[in-house]
């Protein structure tokens, strides 16, 4: 059953919301893990163990409702979005990994925040999606509120060297392949229109995490020493994080079916704010004045974005 186009006007807020809490608790299982087995065998487990939930989720939504929906028409445009995707996911971890590696890595790490900006910017020209003046506004404020949450030391802040160095540019690079990715997977919801976007969010799932565990399982496979092995012993863990990552990654496919990248990656901007709560109450530390300055903008940006529409 399709959702009226006044429920969609808002549902994808809650959506959302969620994919960003469930995303905060897949990333606290995955550090644990990138501790244990490294880095790339780590985020293999997020796409490996969440596939059998992606494909049972999907699954129930075709074997739930009394008549069962019809399949969608799985054309060249489509697996060419989700495969892009995919594709740039992948690539921004890994430019994200090379950033944390260089000297500036702070710099670089702040780069990566541009991210949205860059939606904005590529579902301009891949999609001919426009934000709204409002939209505009609330990127450009929510931006600069995480910008002001991950400034780096003063030192770095204001060397020209700094931000102009091969690590500030993987981190540029890295919001670049991140907001292709999220280009990608709006693209092919919209290519693919199927009844629900439920249904949307199940099948691009399904696709890009089967795309992505085989390419990235056999770079692991061929380059790793130890291969696959290290990833069968921490099946606990590793079944918390592909089940949330599997549900995060249900809930934005799912968000991208109803609502363009740009919004939808705005608002999920809000696990910035689950993140740095949570660390902060574990370490028991103060808010700085920068950091109150910058959670204010973000939740300001967060409201705006909410906003379009109403």
């Amino acid at each position: 059953m399709s959702l009226p186009p006044d429920t969609l006007a808002w549902l994808w807020v809650p959506v959302v919301l969620f994919a960003a809490f469930a995303q905060t608790l897949r990333n606290t299982a995955q550090r644990t893990l990138t501790q244990e087995l490294g880095t790339l065998p780590a985020t293999l487990v997020r796409f490996l163990y969440g596939l059998p939930f992606a494909a049972a989720w999907l699954a129930l939504l075709y074997w739930w409702p009394a008549q069962a929906p019809a399949w969608p028409r799985f054309t060249a445009a489509y697996l060419g979005w989700i495969a892009l995707g995919a594709f740039f996911q992948i690539a921004g971890t890994a430019f994200l990994l090379l950033a944390m590696a260089g000297r500036n890595f702070a710099v670089a790490v702040t780069l990566t925040k541009t991210e949205v900006l860059q939606v904005a910017l590529f579902a301009s020209i891949f999609l001919h999606e426009l934000p709204t003046p409002l939209a505009l506004l609330a990127m450009a404020v929510a931006t600069l509120g995480v910008l002001l949450l991950s400034l780096p030391p003063r030192g770095q802040l204001w060397s020209p060297s700094a931000w102009l160095s091969r690590p500030a540019l993987y981190g540029l690079v890295c919001g670049g392949s991140f907001a292709i990715a999220s280009v990608g997977f709006r693209g092919g919801a919209l290519a693919l229109g199927a009844e629900t976007p439920w249904l949307s969010g199940a099948w691009g799932v399904l696709i890009a995490q089967a795309l992505q565990t085989l390419g990235l399982g056999a770079w692991v496979a061929f380059t790793s020493e130890k291969g696959l092995a290290p990833l069968w012993p921490a099946w606990r863990l590793s079944l918390l994080a592909g089940s949330m990552g599997a549900a995060a990654s249900l809930a934005w496919f799912t968000a991208y079916a109803m609502q363009g990248a740009g919004p939808v990656r705005t608002l999920g901007m809000v696990e910035v704010v689950f993140s740095y709560l949570v660390s902060r109450r574990l370490l028991s530390e103060s808010f700085t004045r920068p950091e109150k300055a910058g959670m204010a903008l973000m939740l300001a940006g967060l409201v705006l974005i909410c906003l379009q529409g109403v």
